[in-house]
């Protein structure tokens, strides 16, 4: 059952899957239109599951679902990777890979494999005060509040030493 994100619940579920470029405006409209229809028939164990998205600076697909109706099985969990993997074939990006950074150089978006991001902290080419995309929250309050932060208030924090 698709839901509009911004009604779920804080405590909703969240994924966030970030792409290692800018998706264009047309892809993203594709995308808007393959998630709504995914989520529609979204179930776990023959139960709709109420589940939201939102595609944010055309580079993240966040899905939320509240749990407190029913909960993602490991099946329907399957179904939304295996949906995820789909849209890493068709427009030939890069969604799954969570060994990547991506944080704000200035006012634009970068991508960095979690090596480069490494030598540039290094480097002082990022600091302490860059902001991050922490794409390890879990719920949807945490992903309002703690999603974009300065770098030395998320996980990348250990790599800025």
């Amino acid at each position: 059952m698709l839901a509009d994100f911004s009604t779920l619940p804080n405590n909703s579920r969240v994924w966030v899957y970030q792409c290692n470029r800018k998706l264009s405006d047309e892809e993203v409209a594709v995308i808007l239109e393959k998630t709504t229809e995914f989520l529609t028939q979204w179930t776990a164990h023959g139960a709709n599951l109420e589940a939201g998205f939102e595609v944010k600076y055309n580079r993240f697909i966040v899905i939320g679902l509240n749990q407190e109706n029913a909960s993602a099985s490991g099946c329907s969990i399957d179904a939304s990777v295996h949906f995820i993997q789909q849209l890493e074939q068709q427009f030939e990006v890069d969604l799954l890979d969570k060994m990547n950074v991506t944080f704000y150089s200035g006012e634009f978006i970068a991508h960095k494999s979690l090596a480069d991001f490494k030598k540039m902290a290094k480097a002082k080419a990022v600091s302490p005060n860059t902001v991050v995309f922490n794409n390890l929250v879990n719920t949807k309050e945490e992903y309002l509040e703690n999603w974009e932060v300065p770098a030395k208030e998320s996980w990348h924090n250990r790599f800025l030493a």
